[in-house]
């Protein structure tokens, strides 16, 4: 691990940590050149697109239609409050988690931890480079967890990449003691199959369980071998992490042959990804239930007993979801949002001839009690403002904002920006806020825009994959009770009970 330090004086200096478990961790300066990406770990590259979509790109900038490259635009009641550039981190930006007065956001080269206490001016207290995708990033207490899911040389921080078809490659979970948000410190490492796109937190008291969403098994891959279709479940003790372990993968699709049980995809159900696993969990601990947005299926299940979740309900949609990407729910528990990431997140699906219906959220409302629960589709919501086909834009991750007796979400919608949304009415969504940029270009799709955009103790923030750290503030009567529920510690997908 290389800790890239950001000391209290503008004087930088340079030290040297202790080991970890046999896991080299050093100290060095925050200079960018510190940071070097590694090329396995990086994002989709451009694409290029047609002359008639980049001349209708620069028409519609123009005519005002949509804003100019790099212009900020946003509805009345947003205010833009702060943004931080990328610093030594120059990778893809990622997901973000929250605990007291620090943000943690993910990037493919590492991490960067925030001091929030002044949302419109946040400091920057320290930056690790330990490159892996996603690096999706969650905190409990004093540890931090942080997603691999590429083939690595080993589970070092300085570790390079390496073919999936060699058995010695690692991908899994990494822990950090972050309990001097100055310096983490790397304490553990756990290999799970087929990596760690996406996890999710079950804490308890003694114990955190991490449910471990991987996918796209191979034949040719020694640690990722088809069916798959499960999920990896890690035991962490918080007393002492580095016994973290796999304790079960409970098979969520369960089915005969190498295909496993779940959503075939094409030829069977063309534009649709076949299931090999989840993409993305939500659990929500006080009422013992997870949603899982599974590829090419949708699904609700217990986690009374955490080492063995039971699906209870399983939906598909194969006329308009491409990828179940993520899933949330509402504070009543009677209703799941889930994500479609058609294109995968480099695509331009924000457009007329793509339509309000794909690439979009889907509601769905919880009927029944118990076992017996079951997902009723109500309706799509999808932001009304069309982008450029040279904008990659599409449904992604978003959280409630806790208001009592309303639905409403904030989410991110990559170069569509940030909107924030009333589904109420889960026939009727509508938005009622937004902030977004103008394309990053007009001749290609580069892939850029808000990763994860999440409420946080009165104001949303927003990871933007490559122009950092956006805080935005909302004043609007109908989100403002939100701003007396604080929250002592925020990771998305571990939804908590705002109003307990």
């Amino acid at each position: 691990m290389i800790l890239l330090r950001v000391p209290r004086t503008r004087r930088r200096r340079l030290g040297v940590a202790a080991a970890a478990g046999g896991m080299l961790a050093a100290l060095l300066t925050a200079a960018p050149a510190a940071a070097i990406p590694d090329p396995g770990d990086s994002p989709a590259p451009s694409k290029e697109v047609s002359r008639s979509d980049q001349a209708e790109a620069r028409e519609a900038i123009e005519s005002g239609e949509i804003p100019g490259q790099d212009e900020i635009v946003h509805s009345d009641n947003i205010r833009h409050v702060a943004n931080i550039p990328k610093d030594a981190l120059p990778g893809t930006n990622s997901d973000l988690a929250f605990q007291g007065r620090y943000a943690f956001a993910g990037n493919y080269d590492g991490f960067r931890i925030f001091d929030i206490s002044d949302p419109r001016s946040p400091k920057t207290v320290a930056q690790v480079l330990c490159p892996g995708s996603q690096n999706d990033i969650s905190v409990s207490g004093n540890l931090l967890f942080l997603s691999t899911d590429s083939s690595r040389s080993d589970s070092s921080c300085n570790s390079t990449t390496q073919p999936a078809t060699e058995k010695s490659s690692w991908e899994g979970m990494k822990v950090f003691d972050i309990s001097d948000k100055r310096n983490p410190r790397y304490v553990a490492a756990v290999e799970t199959a087929c990596g760690s796109h996406t996890h999710t937190l079950v804490p308890e008291r003694k114990n955190v369980y991490v449910y471990v969403s991987s996918y796209s098994p191979n034949a040719g891959y020694p640690d990722c071998q088809p069916p798959h279709d499960g999920i990896s479940v890690i035991k962490v003790p918080r007393n002492a992490p580095h016994k973290a372990a796999v304790v079960g993968f409970p098979v969520l699709f369960p089915g005969e042959g190498p295909d496993g049980g779940g959503n075939p995809g094409a030829p069977t159900n063309p534009g649709v990804s076949k299931t090999t696993g989840c993409h993305d969990i939500t659990v929500l601990p006080s009422k013992d239930l997870a949603a899982g947005a599974c590829m090419g299926d949708g699904i609700l299940f217990s986690i009374k007993n955490p080492e063995r979740p039971k699906v209870i309900d399983r939906v598909q949609d194969n006329v308009n979801f491409a990828f179940w990407h993520s899933a949330t729910f509402n504070q009543r528990a009677d209703k799941v949002v889930f994500t479609d990431e058609l294109g995968g997140g480099s695509g331009a699906t924000c457009n007329a001839a793509i339509g309000p219906n794909r690439g979009a959220d889907g509601i769905y409302d919880i009927v029944g009690k118990g076992d017996r629960s079951k997902l009723v589709f109500r309706s799509y919501f999808k932001i009304p403002r069309h982008q450029a086909d040279t904008e990659n834009c599409v449904a992604h991750n978003g959280s409630l904002i806790p208001v009592r007796g309303k639905d409403l979400m904030v989410q991110a919608w990559y170069q569509g920006g940030v909107s924030v949304w009333d589904f109420t009415d889960s026939a009727r969504p509508k938005e009622i806020a937004y902030f977004e940029r103008g394309p990053l270009t007009t001749d290609q799709i580069v892939t850029g825009g808000s990763w994860s955009a999440y409420y946080y103790n009165g104001y949303i923030y927003s990871n933007d994959i490559a122009k950092g750290l956006d805080v935005l503030k909302i004043d609007d009567r109908r989100t403002d009770p939100a701003r007396w529920v604080h929250l002592h510690e925020l990771n998305v997908q571990t939804q908590p009970d705002y109003f307990d």
